[in-house]
């Protein structure tokens, strides 16, 4: 007889087992909906919903009189559509009704019955629809049976620059502006520099997502609420900056040059009045230029560097007149050709020929390289004295460094510092008619409005108010004394007054200008030679109102102009940088309500603060 094979124990230890089973998913359950709920709510909305960043409205930028909109920012309408829910039948029809709508041919039609007969859930088919299309495309996609069938319209934003330039195919101040990229992104000039400000804190949104993980419209809720950007208000006067970027289109032209530049700004408080490049570029149509020419975003004003040539002399005749090396009555010897280091170099003068004895301000004024060498030579002992005094008052001036003004992309410029590297005779020579150092216009600008404001380093800016609050001049401090600052005036208007050929072609009737010219040879890297028949031409100089009031200051460059009269010491084209000069000066001086009543009597600028 067979035993019974149940037992009371075995049940048993089979039930615990059961209840301990049953007890751990209890517990973890429990684990799952109240420990880590909030995560596991996290997850199964992630499923569903999507983060969204709605940026601010960027805000706008006017010119000085806050009337004359330059960037501002609209909505467009990017057109999508659904083709795979569309019959490929359908799909052929609304894409050849589309190219009707839109005006497309070529490769752009191409694409878009490409991607209009494809067999995605999602296509983009056109970007920044203009208005007009935006509402004829609506109405042929109403009605029981629309013409255009299985579209649908996103709102964006876009940067869009009004204001047409001095130049065809530009938009004003462009080099200045800069643009706003696709993704709402600042790319050089104000739009980089502010971009923070401008763009302001986007609004951060939940809302539930479609299975193209696009937000479903009217599920949104607020997260963060985000703030708006701030408009900008420039110095920049926009009737001038447009007759300034016509002088330089016309300058480009006569003289075949590479580019040209211009800078206006008022020397007492470095608000920049006008500031433009040619060649320059159309802003709203930036995408274009970045596929063929982006070297043309590049700003030849603080963004690429150059040997200045003989403007260099009034930075040299700085360092000479504040150690008392010479006056402006000083006489000194042109020899025409000047040996230095044990005769193993020399330098020369233009025109190869010695005018003898003169006064160091007529030296200045016919732009002697010998006697520039000789005045920076006996700045101190030794050659690495002298050499250690020139590159002393470059710093001062700010040179090497940039301005701080605020637009995107300064350069500091190349200068080479004698107490870490080696100066020999002819690198002190040719440094003191602007060979060996490399700047931008800007810097130039700068260091001659501190000639001419009383001895003042000013900032340069080119915002004059941010959300409605002024901004203020920066003051780096005093350079040099205001007596040195009007002795320097004085050698700038004998610059004019003494030399026919420059005073013939740049004096203003009615005003007193002065100034220094520069002719620079440009070395070519790549052949290691100076180039053929191309030079770089500068004019650094100011207008007045008043006989030794200096109202603004004007730094013109004309890069890789060509000379149509060829000899020695003579190398002219059909528009000089000092008659560029006298037509931006001109320009400036006789725009109504720019240059503001400066107080009479001695012109006083305060020192920076300690």
């Amino acid at each position: 007889m067979l035993g019974r094979t149940d037992s009371r124990r075995r049940s048993l230890i089979v039930l615990l087992a059961f209840v301990v089973a049953a007890s751990s998913l209890v517990v973890r359950l429990g684990y799952w909906q109240v420990a880590r709920s909030k995560e596991l709510a996290t997850l199964a909305a992630q499923q569903t919903s999507l983060r969204v960043e709605e940026p601010s409205k960027r805000g706008a930028i006017y010119d000085r009189t806050g009337t004359v909109v330059l960037a501002s920012t609209v909505e467009r309408d990017l057109l999508s559509a659904t083709p795979k829910r569309l019959t490929p039948e359908r799909r052929r029809e609304v894409a050849a009704n589309l190219l009707t709508v839109l005006g497309l041919q070529g490769t752009a039609a191409v694409n878009l019955v490409d991607r209009m007969t494809s067999e995605r859930e999602y296509v983009v088919l056109q970007r920044e629809l203009t208005p007009e299309q935006s509402a004829r495309i609506r109405a042929l996609s109403s009605g029981d049976d629309p013409a255009l069938a299985g579209l649908a319209f996103e709102p964006q934003a876009k940067r869009v620059y009004p204001q047409p330039g001095g130049a065809p195919g530009s938009t004003l101040a462009a080099h200045l502006l800069g643009f706003v990229n696709r993704e709402g992104e600042g790319q050089y000039g104000v739009e980089q520099y502010y971009q923070s400000t401008l763009a302001g804190v986007p609004r951060v949104l939940l809302a539930e997502r479609d299975i193209n993980r696009r937000p479903i419209p009217d599920t949104a809720s607020i997260l963060e609420p985000g703030t708006p950007g701030q408009d900008l208000t420039l110095t920049l006067d926009a009737s001038l900056q447009a007759a300034v970027e016509q002088e330089l289109l016309a300058a480009w032209i006569a003289d075949r040059a590479k580019r040209v530049s211009a800078v206006v700004l008022d020397p007492y408080t470095g608000e920049v009045y006008a500031y433009a490049s040619y060649p320059s570029y159309d802003a709203n149509d930036y995408s274009a230029i970045a596929s063929k020419d982006p070297g043309r975003f590049v700003d030849p004003v603080v963004s690429t560097v150059y040997e200045p040539g003989s403007v260099f002399k009034m930075v040299t005749a700085v360092a000479a007149l504040q150690r008392d090396r010479v006056t402006t009555k000083t006489r000194i010897k042109d020899t025409g050709k000047l040996v230095v280091d044990d005769g193993r170099a020399h330098v020369d003068d233009a025109d190869h020929q010695a005018r003898g004895w003169m006064t160091f301000e007529d030296a200045v004024a016919y732009s002697r390289n010998v006697v520039a060498a000789k005045v920076a030579l006996s700045l101190g002992k030794t050659t690495k004295a002298s050499a250690q005094d020139l590159f002393d008052t470059w710093t001062t001036m700010g040179f090497g460094q940039p301005t701080g003004i605020d637009l995107a992309g300064e350069a500091t410029g190349i200068v080479r510092d004698p107490s870490t590297t080696h100066w020999a005779q002819i690198d002190v020579a040719n440094a003191a008619f602007g060979q060996g150092i490399a700047v931008t216009p800007v810097q130039l600008a700068q260091a001659y409005a501190a000639m001419l404001n009383g001895g003042v380093l000013i900032q340069p800016r080119v915002v004059a108010s941010v959300g409605g609050r002024d901004t203020e001049p920066i003051v780096k401090g005093r350079v040099m004394t205001a007596e040195l600052s009007k002795t320097l005036t004085g050698m700038m208007r004998h610059v004019i007054d003494e030399v026919d050929f420059y005073h013939d072609r740049t004096v203003i009737p009615g005003f007193e200008v002065g100034g220094k010219t520069g002719t620079a040879q440009i070395w070519d890297a790549k052949k290691g030679r100076w180039k053929h028949n191309l030079f770089n031409y500068s004019f650094v100089g100011y207008v007045a109102r008043e006989a030794g009031r200096p109202d603004l200051v004007v730094a013109v460059r004309i890069e890789e102009g060509t000379p149509t009269t060829v000899r020695v010491g003579h190398l002219e084209m059909p528009v000089m940088s000092f008659e560029l000069f006298r037509r931006v000066a001109h320009d400036a001086i006789n725009t109504p309500d720019l240059v503001p009543e400066r107080p009479r009597g001695p012109v006083i600028v305060a020192d920076a603060a300690p």
